[in-house]
């Protein structure tokens, strides 16, 4: 799973970086175990940071981790309160994504917005941008831009491209170390895909 996230991320001009071998794997899949540990989109700074705090994960892994967001799309479930209810927010953005994310709950939940406005196919820095110009489309992720302690990083990610791949690729490799399986346990795969 971890190389073919990574052709991924270099597929779409993202950087490189090599994957551990020998690291054992989960026989089962369980979402809820997966999704247990998420921080919610309408987390606070000082609840992300708690967040990747516990899986020892510093500030810097996290704002790193974050510019993962270049890429992909959310559900309008998951941004409706902060285009409707947040005030650091790019109005012009709020009007904008309001036209597919109606405030109603329950009215267009499923409908899409790219979480990268500008480059949503393209791991690039662009999504820093976003952040300094409140384009954010999760809480989340503007409250890594909004007055805290995170806002010079965002600052220097976005002027610099270089800087955002290291982190990233450091934040990826600390992700990839949290809680490995020892001893018999799990299995030590040839094809990421077959147990």
């Amino acid at each position: 799973m971890r190389r073919q996230l990574i052709s991924i991320i270099v597929q779409l001009g993202g950087p490189t970086w090599a994957v551990p071998l020998g690291r054992r794997d989960s026989t089962t899949a369980s979402p809820d175990q997966a999704n247990s540990d998420l921080p919610a989109p309408t987390s606070s700074l000082a609840a992300l940071i708690t967040s990747f705090g516990n899986k020892g994960l510093g500030p810097r892994d996290l704002t790193a981790f974050a510019g993962a967001h270049t890429i992909g799309f959310s559900q309008c479930l998951n941004f409706r309160d902060h285009i409707y209810d947040d005030t650091n927010v790019d109005p012009a953005f709020a009007t904008l994504r309001q036209g597919s994310c109606p405030a109603a709950l329950g009215s267009g939940d499923a409908n899409l917005a790219p979480l990268d406005e500008q480059t949503q196919l393209v791991f690039d820095n662009a999504y820093y941008g976003n952040l300094l110009a409140r384009r954010g489309l999760l809480h989340s992720d503007q409250e890594l831009f909004n007055g805290g302690s995170q806002d010079e990083l965002v600052q220097q990610y976005s002027s610099n491209p270089a800087l955002f791949a290291a982190d990233f690729v450091t934040a990826m490799i600390k992700m990839g170390n949290i809680s490995p399986l020892t001893g018999s346990n799990g299995v030590i795969r040839t094809n990421c895909r077959v147990v």
